[in-house]
């Protein structure tokens, strides 16, 4: 049997994974003091952007083989020409311009027990295309240009944890993809590791319980995509014997009990795990997904307007690409130049849920994008702009749009705004949403779909290109849902 269909993990991690469900240790969350930690860093970080016209951006260029928008060194990113044939979705054949950046970073996330309750070290991280500036980011979060020093500038604080150099205990440690939209075949190493060293203390970190950093989700634009996707893939898994002592924290009838429920595996799904592999590899096998680099110009053919202040399309959708210059009191350059990607409108990802048979599951997608790594990865329910299609036919939106823009109140049981990676996009926010359907909601209509428990979809993020960044976000949002965090 493929090892990938066992959906347990080990003791040793299944152990660690139920202290990240029940070592909060009653510490009451203080959101006020987070939300002043982070103003003040914002006001110190002293974090200005700029746009600025392409010719006028230091070290970057159209390079004259390809176009491709790029820096000197040959390092970070570049811009690039795209294109994607496919038999799938409603548009099957274009070009467009992409993020290409084949480097894989470190995302990383420290945590440690301090009389006997585990906690996690965040960093409040200014990013150039933030909302809000500065925004709760992973204990390490840097590029492979970053780390090893490209742009000549201080070390990157904590490195050392995570490459090796210093004794810790890795908890989770895994490649995921980054956005497929936008991104061509980007992932990064997710890592969650243990250390038992004291740390030096430093005012753009801090020590927050796992109950304090999950009540932070539900605030708009506070913790960053790239600390989001580190919590969606620690396990849930439950050690032996302590299912109802972790259920015992929430009241049974309760919409969070039935959650957690789910997603530590207590219950019995609709699909088991080999039926849903089978079903991701046939899309895979019977979707065709055709990519090819093209030089930068090329893009002209499909509507889009390169000119010196930026890259955008003819009808003002889908995302333009323009440069910014940076400045900031606190990062390893203080100032720098880049290209930023800023989509048209904001993003909807919604994921629906029901009770099947006792057990709460998800509604997810096989979800086939520009620059995916694997033809296809697991989405949220719905995943659009829904701008993109005010005007289009029924047959052309996206299936479920239509009952996420019109669901009653009563069903949302998630629903804040959460910003995009700010290292490359600007001010990319979207809409995140948990919705619960009634169990007469039929699904038999989107043959596209398929129904897991939470605990399944944990699973598979142990494992690289299956879940994608949009629904590993859910899952950390989800996270928030179940979590005490009244104290």
């Amino acid at each position: 049997m493929d090892d990938r269909a066992d959906n347990r993990t080990t003791p040793e991690s299944s152990q660690s994974a139920t202290r990240f469900l029940l070592d909060d240790g009653g510490v009451p969350t203080a959101t006020a003091e987070i939300h002043d930690w982070l103003s003040r860093n914002g006001v110190e970080q002293q974090l200005e952007v700029t746009r600025v016209p392409f010719s006028a951006m230091d070290r970057w260029a159209f390079q004259p083989d390809d176009g491709r928008l790029a820096h000197e060194s040959g390092r970070f990113f570049s811009i690039e020409g795209l294109h994607v044939r496919t038999n799938f979705g409603w548009r099957r054949d274009w070009t467009q311009p992409i993020i290409v950046q084949p480097e894989i970073g470190f995302l990383g996330l420290l945590v440690k027990e301090f009389d006997g309750v585990l906690h996690v070290l965040v960093q409040a991280k200014a990013e150039p295309g933030n909302i809000n500036a500065v925004q709760l980011s992973p204990t390490l979060q840097a590029t492979r240009s970053n780390y090893t020093g490209v742009h000549r500038g201080s070390k990157v604080r904590f490195i050392e944890y995570f490459n090796g150099t210093r004794p810790s205990r890795i908890l989770v440690d895994v490649l995921q993809s980054e956005q497929g939209a936008w991104f061509l075949r980007k992932r990064n190493r997710n890592m969650v590791v243990e250390v038992f060293d004291d740390l030096p203390e430093h005012p753009n970190f801090r020590w927050l319980t796992v109950a304090q950093l999950r009540a932070m989700l539900h605030h708009d634009n506070v913790v960053n995509m790239d600390l989001r996707t580190v919590l969606a893939c620690i396990p849930t898994a439950v050690e032996p014997g302590r299912t109802d002592e972790v259920l015992a924290r929430l009241p049974g009838d309760s919409f969070q009990a039935r959650l957690l429920h789910s997603f530590i595996g207590a219950g019995t799904s609709v699909h088991n795990m080999n039926s849903l592999l089978s079903w991701i590899s046939d899309v895979r096998t019977t979707r065709e997904f055709v990519q090819r680099n093209r030089p930068l110009p090329d893009i002209e053919r499909s509507g889009w307007i390169r000119g010196d202040d930026g890259i955008e399309h003819e009808e003002k959708k889908y995302f333009t690409v323009f440069g910014v210059t940076v400045t900031t009191s606190d990062r390893e350059v203080n100032s720098w130049m880049q290209p930023l990607l800023s989509p048209a409108n904001s993003g909807l990802l919604a994921l629906l849920v029901k009770d099947i048979g006792g057990t709460l599951h998800a509604l997810v997608q096989p979800r086939t994008e520009a620059g995916g790594m694997d033809v296809a990865e697991l989405a949220p329910t719905v995943h659009c702009q829904p701008d993109n299609y005010a005007d289009a036919p029924p047959e052309l939106r996206p299936a479920y749009l239509d009952y996420v823009l019109n669901v009653p109140r009563s069903r949302i049981r998630y629903d804040a705004w959460h910003s995009e990676e700010g290292g490359r996009f600007y001010r990319n926010e979207n809409r995140y949403m948990l919705i619960e359907v009634p169990s007469d909601f039929d699904a038999d209509d989107a043959p596209d779909h398929r129904w897991m428990t939470f605990d399944q979809i944990t699973c598979l993020l142990g494992h690289s290109h299956y879940v994608n960044i949009q629904l590993r976000s859910i899952v950390a949002c989800a996270s928030a849902v179940y979590t005490r965090s009244d104290g």
